[in-house]
């Protein structure tokens, strides 16, 4: 019988804990991939949610999933590698669309870091077209936990899926009141 990997395990916490929020109408699931990258032994998941009063998407929340081919073959072949490389790493996404200002980006870094410490690694990447006059532009928040999560923490990507919404929430709020 086939024995499904960490990063099945772990994807299916994930799927279930946000179409559980979905079904209860808290959040829409708006993107669901799956992918296996072939030439490097490698799959990722990831799956992104928004909230249903939010109908103009400013605000949306991606959880991430990635594991390459040690990750694999240390599951595959405990003997050979070591098992603290068994698991996946997780990064998160918030994409939010605002006013090009300081004030935005000051008052998005605490929301998250008031949310989710300072241990791990916050940036804040902008998007926008400089040849279209445009009144607001595309800031993803990334969160890198810089570790990977083993499936010892199965229960943390419960707590990390209510975390996400949590903090969407928080900047859904600023953003609307804004």
């Amino acid at each position: 019988m086939f024995d499904p990997t960490a990063f099945d395990n772990m994807k299916v916490i994930i799927e279930g804990a946000l179409y559980d929020h979905d079904m209860a109408g808290d959040i829409n699931i708006i993107d669901r991939n799956d992918w296996v990258n072939i030439a490097k032994m490698s799959r990722q998941f990831n799956i992104s949610f928004t909230f249903p009063q939010d109908s103009k998407r400013t605000t949306s929340a991606t959880i991430e999933l990635q594991s390459g081919v040690s990750n694999l073959a240390a599951e595959l072949t405990p003997e050979f590698v070591t098992s603290k490389l068994s698991g996946a790493f997780v990064k998160l996404f918030f994409t939010l669309h605002h006013p090009n200002e300081t004030n935005y980006y000051q008052v998005i870094e605490t929301i998250i870091l008031d949310i989710w410490g300072h241990s791990r690694t916050i940036t804040q990447q902008v998007e926008w077209n400089p040849l279209n006059s445009q009144e607001t532009i595309k800031n993803v928040v990334t969160i890198d936990f810089n570790r990977m999560i083993t499936e010892e923490q199965m229960e943390d990507l419960l707590e990390m899926t209510r975390y996400m919404i949590i903090t969407l929430e928080k900047l859904y709020e600023f953003l609307r009141v804004k």
